[in-house]
């Protein structure tokens, strides 16, 4: 399958989009109120994703939100990861589950609202299909040749699901040359398989000797060192 992502920002959260079907429809016995019902994952689904040194593929395992899950994480539904909530899972409004399938949501939306009804009229007519979530990667698993990276377990507290027209497509939305100053904010597991990307990249450029100065593997080099990996 494909899916169509953004970029992760500083504080590690990343956004997932994927092709859904919402089924919407009225709440039994309550008036001017509306249920939302659909898949804000998919796991067990391959898809190409990347980023600054190129393509590889993701999977979402299965089992990967249980432990969110569990600890009854705080999370919106919104409309293109902004603007007021529509549903949340504090107030009991939206409900959260995993399944054989992936990621389940169930939400219950306000008539009342003018955005909530544009959004249903949206949903309804076909003009969107999209849904996409925010949220921290914990635990995570590379292939030996970095072709393929498995998220193992997720959070989601203070992340959110959301209705979106169209997530960024990784094939055309690159992520910009990472700084010395983000070495910083990586955790010790993301920042090896970054080295390990990396020097595999360029090893068929390595000779016995150091790499000259200048050259990028140097400079990568350097910054894991600072990091002690």
């Amino acid at each position: 399958m494909s899916v169509k992502s953004d970029r992760a920002n500083a504080s590690g959260t990343v956004h997932r989009a994927f092709p859904v079907q919402l089924e919407v429809r009225a709440k039994a016995g309550v008036p001017q109120v509306s249920t939302i019902e659909g898949y804000a994952s998919v796991t067990e689904a391959p898809f190409e994703m990347w980023d600054w040194l190129g393509p590889y593929s993701e999977v979402v395992r299965t089992g990967a939100f249980g432990k969110t899950l569990a600890e009854n994480p705080q999370v919106q539904l919104l409309l293109n990861h902004g603007g007021l909530a529509m549903a949340y899972t504090k107030a009991g409004t939206l409900r959260l589950s995993e399944d054989s399938t992936g990621l389940h949501m169930e939400a219950d939306v306000s008539m009342k609202r003018t955005d909530v009804g544009d959004m249903l009229a949206a949903l309804e007519d076909g003009s969107v299909d999209e849904m996409s979530f925010a949220f921290r990667v914990t635990r995570q698993q590379w292939s030996p040749d970095y072709d393929q990276r498995d998220i193992l377990e997720i959070d989601l507290h203070r992340g959110d699901v959301s209705v979106v027209n169209f997530g960024a497509n990784p094939a055309t939305s690159v992520a910009p040359a990472m700084r010395a100053a983000d070495f910083d904010r990586l955790g010790d597991d993301d920042a090896r398989a970054l080295m390990e990307r990396l020097q595999l990249r360029f090893a068929p450029s390595v000779v016995e000797s150091e790499p000259p100065a200048g050259h990028p593997l140097s400079l990568y080099l350097a910054q894991a060192a600072a990091l002690d990996l």
